[in-house]
């Protein structure tokens, strides 16, 4: 099958997840009070809205309620959880939960828990990275972390009997899910997740992120949040041993990085790396406790 067909039938079938109405009713409502400028957010209006939909609601009482924010006191209100994780948390974690609910139960390849732990986990590991290399725009590279593998929804949902195989097949060689994703379909879940970014009309530099992320070297150059989402994202796999691994020395992300942010200059690279493997691992531990059942 050539390229431009392929592209075709992907975009094809993109089309059909576009128009799914899935999404819970309060979404819309709720990000149209969310994106108004801060001086004019009504946290009252926000806290009615959040307390229509009760998976957002425990969502957020149960991350607010994390080590991550560490309060003093439990947030047993909606109105405290939302003061306690701010607008841009509470509108990410939005976004999350409705994309969740994209995918019906028996559609979903990867296990759900295991896509948002690895997609939460990395927002949070993109959000620390920007904050230690001096990155200025720690919003953006968390939405960038939470959103990278939105083709792997894509992917679930449009060729779901195929890409159970891409999943099998990965999981028994140990290889990495996107180069299994090439052989087997013939794109990657970064393909098909830019087409459903660009759909949705996501920021160009979270789309880029969604493209490239696995394809840093075919990135446009003026993005340093590719090469910054894909070093956050070592360690943070999908329940099975990859073999691919990722030296920050050798890597170009790294090199990438460096030009965007002239602090890396000076940091001494093997601290950095085991400081950084060390936040990945305190980063799990707490994901998997936000999305336990319990």
């Amino acid at each position: 099958m050539t390229t431009t067909v392929l592209n075709a039938e992907l975009r094809r079938r993109v089309e059909k997840i576009r128009s799914l109405p899935s999404s819970p009713a309060v979404l819309q409502p709720l990000l149209d009070v969310l994106r108004q400028p801060p001086d004019k957010i009504e946290l009252g209006k926000v806290e009615q809205l959040v307390s229509y939909e009760k998976t957002i609601a425990a969502q957020l009482l149960r991350i607010a309620n994390s080590p991550l924010y560490a309060r003093a006191r439990p947030a047993e209100t909606i109105q405290a959880a939302i003061v306690t994780l701010g607008i841009q948390r509470v509108e990410d974690i939005l976004l999350s939960n409705c994309l969740g609910k994209l995918v019906p139960d028996d559609k979903w390849v990867v296990d759900p828990g295991v896509f948002w732990r690895h997609s939460f986990g990395c927002a949070l590991v993109c959000r620390e990275l920007a904050y230690r290399i001096e990155y200025p725009e720690g919003d953006r590279a968390y939405l960038a972390g939470l959103l990278h593998d939105l083709g792997i929804i894509v992917n679930s949902l449009a060729y779901s009997d195929e890409y159970r195989t891409v999943l099998a097949k990965a999981v028994e060689s140990g290889r990495p899910l996107d180069e299994q994703e090439e052989e087997t379909l013939g794109f990657t879940h970064c393909q098909s997740g830019s087409f459903l970014a660009r759909a949705w009309q996501l920021p160009a530099a979270v789309t880029e992120v969604i493209e490239f992320h696995h394809f840093i070297d075919r990135a446009p150059s003026g993005n340093p949040l590719i090469a910054l989402t894909r070093i956050a994202v070592r360690g943070l796999g999908y329940g099975y041993d990859e073999w691919r691994a990722i030296d920050l020395e050798s890597d170009p992300a790294w090199t990438i990085l460096a030009k965007h942010c002239p602090r890396l200059g000076s940091v001494d690279l093997a601290r950095f790396t085991f400081d950084l493997d060390a936040y990945v691992v305190s980063i799990t531990t707490l994901v998997n406790g936000i999305f336990s059942p319990n």
